[in-house]
């Protein structure tokens, strides 16, 4: 019978990484088998919980009638912040945001109470009183991270980094430039929504089904707020439905008010959040303002450069502060900067407190010194292109500002390629003589850079475990800390599990993440999952290798270092070969232990989180991207007709995977610059944007047009699992190139060597804004 959604059995030839191999739930997502949490057959009496939200962005809580929404149909239970035995917190890193409000109110549509209902609907529909349940002195409120910087009130303190002599320096430079910009925050608008399912089990203990990529966290956060001890606490995710950062610190509101009502009422409580609340509840990636003077000379090259960062961090500090130090250890991208002085301010505002989101802070910084680099070569009337060339990284110049040695820089060769490969130079001629002779649409284009570190920038993080499992019949299970968000983890990991033990992929199966398998795991974030999810589970599959190698020999009459694990058998160097399922089950005779756990440590990292010095990255990872754009210059839309992108994955693990984390990454970035407009209410903070009909997000039919893409193909120098680099956030950055060839088509309106003022996203009214600024004519009659 023909069974198309199998997995194929690999030949002994063909090997397992390095190779394209489709995801491991590609066909369970096309055929609507892949299971979600919400899809996990309900238990008997599970009830279902919605949040009662704040009305004011800022005020005293004075009193909730309780009463009135208890009086609601099928409400079983209402909780506020005082139910809570333990911790009424879920700060990940300070304790300063409650799960539920209790005297203040931070933010419009922050959570004050949890209804707990026989049905969904009916929980939302008495959850909706809460404008009239809740009683609240309104106070004044900070809106804007401006406003908040103002008046001094930041989660953290400030951060500095400085090198050099930057204020002598900016004095004696040749040309200044001092300006302000901002970049709107961005909706990490994961297609499975948060969402929490938890049910009591025997001996107070809990199990929590969770769309989350940190089990252990929510683990620990779990237990705090019931007073429990974690080792009570089971939390598990399959698989999500995308998480891109927003899944890492902010599903812990809905964990715990699901595991709240689940233990106080001893029955199972699934709470999943409508679309519009899951935008009013939880936070973003940050915006971010700035303030810049830059110094240089008359070839471009930055002498010094002094800028002020300014963060939107919300009501509370969340991940804020990694955020904002991330930011400042990418402000110099790939360009050398001898004298710069940077300052990081994390404003507090009364807004939904921002978190993470692919790329953690990396975009935020390295686009700064994009648009200062653009502006600088439209003041000396030079390509963009070659500014960028000019101030990249090269040997002698290889320090960064926080004092890491840049030691496997490839940015000029990459470029290079690219420039060559996207026939730069002819269509900037192309591109120019086009807009000489069109007066309305016009076109841009530019070239961007990448340099991203990888790895947590607090080293305690870098680190994984994994279990993996032989049983007698030759398949093998595998477990890890990391989790599946769609972009390929568990494929990955499998692959180097049937690459170590010389098996088929189809024999390789990786089970859900579970904090009672692997404990005390970090987040899948930072990019960093295959890296250190990869390199445990090759350790483990090693250490079971090794044990099957000694019985091997024995059988085969050869010694171990001959052997070769490959094509589901193991071969000796004489010729002879057994069976891999053969072995293992005289291994399970001979009572030799056939599963392991593996560990690793990413080597060499420190970091001085008071100086910002040290080496937080164990490596970086390289790209760079070419966008033409067209734009309307009557209505301010724009369209990307053309979008090369070079990226440096080193030696891929799986390149299928890694071209459409790529392609993914590159959409979702031109989205956050191009589309993506957050807005507030300016007097209320109620967030106006809350839904689809309002939050536009990129579609099918905003892909470029013509959209190329290649992995560079350079073998990582560091001995990242075999020789990967990765592939996540990185490549979110290429779309710079996208903003920044709209304002080079905005440019083309105006005289020589003006200086289009775009703000991001450059959305139509934006564009026909910067269009005004420099022609106010240009679009009369």
């Amino acid at each position: 019978m023909n069974k198309p959604l199998d997995l194929p059995i690999l030949s002994a030839a063909q090997p397992q990484v390095g190779v394209s191999r489709s995801h491991e739930s590609a066909h369970l997502h096309v055929s609507g088998e892949a299971s979600y949490v919400d899809d996990i057959a309900e238990a008997q009496g599970t009830l279902h919980a919605a949040l009662g939200l704040s009305p004011l962005a800022h005020g005293r809580l004075l009193a909730i009638d309780i009463a009135l929404i208890k009086r609601q149909p099928g409400v079983v239970a209402v909780l506020t912040a005082a139910d809570f035995p333990g911790e009424n917190n879920c700060g990940p890193l300070l304790h300063d945001d409650p799960i539920l409000a209790a005297d203040t109110l931070s933010y419009l549509g922050q959570p004050v109470f949890a209804v707990i209902a026989t049905d969904r609907e009916l929980a939302r529909r008495a959850a909706a009183l809460a404008k009239t349940a809740i009683q609240a002195e309104p106070w004044p409120a900070l809106l804007t991270a401006r406003e908040a910087h103002a008046a001094g009130h930041y989660v953290i303190p400030p951060m500095h980094l400085t090198r050099g002599e930057p204020a002598q320096a900016l004095a004696a430079a040749p040309h200044r430039l001092a300006g302000e910009w901002a970049v709107g925050g961005q909706e990490q608008f994961y297609l499975e929504g948060q969402i929490s399912y938890a049910l009591p089990q025997e001996d107070r203990g809990l199990l929590v089904h969770c769309s989350t990529q940190h089990p252990s966290e929510m683990q620990q956060l779990l237990a705090h707020a019931l007073g429990w001890s974690a080792h009570q606490v089971q939390v598990q995710c399959r698989r999500m439905g995308g998480g891109f950062g927003g899944k890492e610190s902010q599903s812990a509101v809905f964990a715990c008010v699901a595991a709240l009502a689940a233990t106080k009422l001893r029955r199972p409580v699934k709470l999943r959040v409508d679309r519009d609340d899951d935008f009013m509840i939880t936070g973003r990636r940050h915006g971010f303002d700035y303030r810049w003077q830059v110094g240089y000379d008359d070839d471009g090259h930055i002498v010094a450069a002094e800028i002020d960062l300014i963060s939107n961090c919300g009501h509370s500090a969340d991940l804020s502060a990694p955020v904002m130090a991330r930011a400042l250890c990418h402000f110099d991208n790939a360009y050398w900067l001898p004298h710069v002085a940077m300052h990081g301010y994390c404003a507090k505002t009364n807004t939904q407190s921002n978190t993470a989101f692919r790329g953690f802070g990396g975009p935020q910084g390295a686009l700064a010194i994009e648009m200062i680099l653009d502006s600088v070569a439209r003041r000396l009337g030079l390509d963009p292109l070659v500014v960028r060339q000019r101030n990249f990284y090269r040997d002698g110049q290889d320090v960064t500002p926080y004092g890491q040695r840049v030691e496997d820089n490839i940015i000029l060769p990459l470029t290079d390629r690219l420039i060559a490969t996207s026939d730069y130079h002819a269509r900037r001629a192309e591109i120019t003589a086009f807009n000489a002779h069109s007066p309305v649409l016009k076109k841009g284009l530019a070239l961007t850079p990448v340099k991203f570190g990888i790895s947590f920038n607090v080293v305690h993080l870098n680190q994984a475990g994994a279990l993996v499992h032989v049983y007698t019949d030759g398949s093998v299970l595998v477990n890890h800390g990391g989790t599946e968000m769609g972009q390929g983890l568990n494929t990955k990991v499998a692959q180097v599990v049937a690459h170590e033990l010389g098996l088929s992929l189809a024999r390789v199966r990786a089970s859900a993440t579970d904090t009672h398998k692997i404990a005390n795991t970090s987040a899948t974030a930072a990019s960093t999952g295959s890296d250190l999810n990869g390199k445990a589970a090759q350790d483990a599959a090693r250490k079971i290798k090794s044990r099957l190698a000694a019985l091997a020999a024995q059988l085969l009459d050869c010694p171990e270092d001959e052997l070769r694990f490959g094509g589901d058998q193991v071969l000796a160097g004489t010729g002879r070969s057994i069976a891999f399922t053969e072995l293992v089950s005289k291994a399970y005779l001979e009572r030799i232990q056939l599963w392991s756990d593996g560990f690793y440590t990413t080597p060499g990292l420190h970091w001085d989180r008071a100086k910002l010095q040290g080496k937080p990255f164990y490596y970086y990872a390289y790209g760079a991207a070419v966008s033409e754009v067209l734009v309307d210059t009557l209505t301010g839309e724009s369209r990307v007709l053309r979008a090369d992108a070079l990226h440096d994955v080193g030696q891929s693990l799986n390149p299928a995977l890694d071209i459409g984390q790529v392609e993914g990454a590159f959409v979702q970035g031109m989205g956050w610059l191009t589309t993506e407009d957050l807005v507030w209410h300016p007097k209320t903070g109620a967030l106006l944007t809350h839904a689809p009909s309002t939050y536009k997000i990129p579609t099918a039919n905003d892909m470029p047009a013509d959209f190329r893409v290649a992995l560079f193909d350079a073998p990582n120098r560091e001995d990242s699992i075999h020789r990967s680099k990765a592939v996540g956030e990185p490549p979110l950055l290429l779309p710079f190139s996208v903003l920044l060839a709209i304002k080079d088509a905005i440019a083309s309106t105006g005289p020589a060597s003006c200086d289009p003022h775009l703000r991001a996203p450059a959305t139509a009214e934006a564009v026909l804004s910067a269009l005004d600024a420099i022609q106010p004519t240009a679009r009369v009659g």
